[in-house]
């Protein structure tokens, strides 16, 4: 069992910057997909960014450029780093596990633990 617990999310206005933590407890990161993901009210959840149990990274169109996910195997910690945060980027970011597998990392139904969300608030 992973438990996957996030933390960093906040109130921020457009423009700043944000860092994103999951730490996981009671298990190691080694040998896993992780992602992130993230659900605005009224909206399904969507596809952030992940880093398979390869190192390969995937960002979401819409955050490229903007997003960077990062993974600490020492610390059991994969990290988001949100800059230039627009208004639209308002949402709950969960990030989610699954063991390594070479299925596209972008689906949510893929992944099987799940932490239990940040909320990032973007004002204009």
């Amino acid at each position: 069992q992973v438990q996957l617990v996030e933390s960093g999310g906040g109130l921020v206005q457009a423009g700043d910057s944000l860092r994103l933590s999951c730490a996981a407890s009671g298990r190691s990161f080694t040998n896993y997909d992780l992602g992130w993901f993230r659900q605005a009210p009224g909206k399904e959840r969507e596809f952030v960014a992940a880093i398979r149990h390869t190192y390969s990274t995937y960002t979401a169109d819409s955050v490229k450029g903007r997003f960077t996910i990062s993974l600490d195997n020492v610390k059991n910690t994969v990290y988001l780093q949100l800059n230039s945060l627009k208004p639209e980027d308002t949402a709950v970011y969960y990030c989610a596990a699954r063991l390594g597998t070479a299925t596209s990392p972008s689906s949510s139904a893929a992944y099987d633990y799940w932490g239990q969300g940040t909320q990032v608030t973007v004002s204009s």
